[in-house]
């Protein structure tokens, strides 16, 4: 994805005011799709895009909304820590590799258990709308696809902002941007391609 920094900058100054519209806080006008909204950005930006995320977050605090910020990779840490699997698996990684890794790991840490977790961790039924990130440091133990599947039955009506560090086609998620795959998932955009500015 060839994309500007002023580009970027532009579809995250518009990020508050997505979030902040009431539309999206009541799922009002998805034809009874799920509330899953996508904010995907060029995985070379990461550190930008975090302290954004930092920066929304407390002017969405200082507009009174009750949210939660969701970080995969230390969900992914705390779930591996509570199983008492962390420090055997950085041994693993260590000994075998990522790959290797990741195929002894399938059972701990399926999606639908990550979920699980998340749903049993944080009360996401009693939030505004929760933010996601963090996906591309747990990758490629958590798939964006898949987590957003098994997140589906946690959710319930409350809305999810994923932010993807890759590309997102409106039905596809392609990680970092230079992976072809065929992750289909059905979400909507946060703010859409046609409104970027080079």
């Amino acid at each position: 994805m060839k994309l500007p920094l002023k580009g970027l900058q532009h579809r995250l100054d518009q990020v508050i005011d997505r979030i902040d519209n009431p539309s999206l806080l009541k799922n009002e006008g998805l034809g009874n799709e799920i509330g899953f909204w996508i904010f995907d950005y060029p995985a070379k930006f990461e550190l930008m895009v975090r302290d954004h995320i930092e920066h929304i977050s407390e002017k969405l605090q200082r507009r009174g909304h009750q949210f939660i910020h969701i970080n995969v990779f230390q969900s992914l840490v705390e779930l591996l820590e509570s199983r008492k699997l962390f420090d055997r698996a950085c041994q693993r990684e260590k000994q075998v590799g990522l790959e290797a890794l990741k195929k002894s790991l399938a059972g701990p840490l399926s999606q639908d258990k990550l979920a699980s977790y998340i749903g049993e961790r944080y009360p996401v039924a009693e939030q505004d709308f929760v933010i996601v990130s963090g996906l591309g440091t747990a990758w490629p133990l958590v798939r964006g696809h898949e987590l957003l599947s098994a997140l589906q039955a946690v959710m319930g009506s409350t809305p999810l902002i994923l932010f993807y560090p890759g590309e997102y086609s409106g039905s596809d998620l392609h990680p970092f941007g230079l992976i072809e795959s065929k992750n289909y998932y059905r979400a909507f955009k946060l703010v859409p391609d046609s409104e970027r500015r080079f």
